[in-house]
């Protein structure tokens, strides 16, 4: 709930802080206007931290230039083109825009740079009435031509003027009022949301980099989950992600299994908490987030119905992962998380008849060598995928997990676990047997990492024989 005494006294706190009062003074000095817009005004009256600093101005880029430049210690003119001088002030990091009055073409989403002279019209331009609030400093007044504080109050996101011509001046504002769904709370109201439905197909001029931008910031909330259900209600997941609205599976009353896409929400939520207890001084991890969302996207195109009732989703682990990396692929992610995602998805299975039989210290070293760097991620989305709601069961997995993690930290201390090599390299192996590089180098390597993984640590020596033993069988 919104204090507006509390909220007025941190707008006073955040105009006194050192960075704001220094450029405050040195815009005033020069005869130009300067607010604090956005993010930080809104994050301030919430009681939330702000992390950066954004500031619009009459100034032109150029004029920027000569105020921030006695009183910073870098500057950056990346932004120019849009009226963007960014600069270290103070050892923070800021930007100040020039007044703008942005036009588009409904069709590139390149819109005509038009800077404004006056601060109303640069508010009217933002995305939700919550963001499109300034801070006049060093006046410290509070500019708020769209009643951002009213909706801030009732916890209503709504665009500044007809969500029809703001979502059609950028369709990527669709994606944010998820985020922001998800980042602060608030509810969407209707006429936004019937917008959102209205104009989903528009999101087609976005740029794949963009919307995989948007994506990220929305994974990397506490609670993605509110954001992921609007984007899917309103069709507007199908966009750019179907995979994930795909799995409300139709459920006839002969085939009965449990919601997919119910299910995956709750993984996704599971493995969020998981991650905040294991590592809680981490940033959010996408790539785990990612996983988690769409761990089962393999099930709509491999489910089978069996007679009797029964429904299978044989090799979804398999066909999930190539699909996984096929859209993250189009999403424009990076090959790290891509190679990262699509491991997980193909791992996450894996575990699962452990609780059934207790493996052999063999299955636990392939276990391990199979996940490689990925075997802390796989640990949270193994955990995270036992949603039953029968106690007993889901003890009875979560016993089961206890005692692999413990048995791998048993096993590395042993063996150096994590190195998961042969004893003998390449080299070794073409003089043992007098050989040349070739397949059958291949063959002998694999044939002792075989015995590496099934016996253990056996000495140099005792590989060595094994592996003449082996080679004379060969013929």
């Amino acid at each position: 709930m919104l204090n507006m005494a509390e909220g007025v006294a941190r707008l006073g706190e955040l105009a006194a802080s050192p960075v704001v009062s220094t450029l405050a003074r040195a815009f005033a000095d020069a005869g130009h206007e300067l607010a604090i817009v956005g993010g930080p005004v809104r994050d301030a009256l919430l009681g939330r931290t702000t992390n950066d600093l954004d500031f619009t101005t009459d100034a032109t880029p150029d004029e920027i230039l000569r105020v921030v430049t006695p009183i910073s210690t870098a500057r950056w003119d990346i932004g120019r083109a849009f009226g963007t001088i960014g600069a270290k002030v103070r050892g923070e990091q800021v930007e100040i825009t020039t007044y703008r009055a942005d036009s588009y073409d409904g069709v590139t989403r390149k819109p005509t740079v038009e800077f404004g002279g006056t601060l109303d019209p640069d508010l009217a331009r933002r995305d939700f009435t919550v963001n499109a609030m300034a801070l006049r400093v060093p006046a410290v007044q509070l500019v708020d031509p769209a009643g951002g504080v009213e909706d801030l109050v009732a916890g209503v996101l709504r665009t500044p003027g007809d969500p029809r011509v703001s979502f059609g001046d950028d369709p990527l504002r669709m994606l944010r009022a998820a985020r922001f769904r998800s980042q602060l709370g608030f509810e969407v109201d209707e006429d936004t949301v019937s917008a959102m439905i209205e104009l989903r197909e528009t999101l087609g001029i976005v740029s794949p980099e963009r919307i995989n931008g948007e994506l990220v910031r929305l994974l990397q909330t506490d609670d993605p989950v509110p954001g992921i259900r609007l984007l899917v209600d309103t069709g507007l997941i199908d966009e750019f992600l179907p995979e994930v609205s795909a799995l409300r599976l139709e459920v006839d009353e002969h085939h009965h299994h449990k919601d997919v896409y119910e299910h995956s929400l709750t993984v996704l939520t599971q493995a969020i908490a998981h991650e905040k207890k294991r590592f809680p001084e981490t940033p959010p991890d996408v790539a785990l987030r990612v996983a988690a969302l769409l761990h089962d996207i393999g099930k709509p195109r491999t489910r089978k119905l069996e007679p009797g009732g029964a429904v299978t989703f044989h090799h979804h682990d398999v066909v999930g992962s190539r699909m996984a990396r096929k859209r993250l692929q189009a999403l424009r992610f990076d090959s790290d998380t891509m190679d990262a995602v699509a491991r997980l998805i193909e791992l996450h299975l894996r575990f699962f008849g452990y609780s059934e039989g207790a493996w052999t210290d063999s299955a636990v070293r392939r276990y391990v060598r199979d996940a490689g760097d990925q075997l802390d991620r796989l640990h949270i989305l193994t955990r995270a995928d036992v949603t039953t709601r029968n106690r007993r069961k889901a003890a009875v997995l979560a016993g089961a997990y206890d005692d692999i993690e413990s048995r791998i930290a048993e096993l590395r201390e042993q063996e150096e676990l994590g190195a998961m090599r042969p004893e003998l390299d390449g080299n070794r192996i073409q003089q043992v047997l007098g050989i040349r590089p070739g397949p059958e180098v291949g063959r002998a390597y694999r044939f002792l990492l075989d015995l590496r993984l099934d016996e253990g640590v056996l000495g140099p020596d005792e590989a060595q024989r094994r592996l003449l033993e082996w080679w004379a069988a060969q013929g």
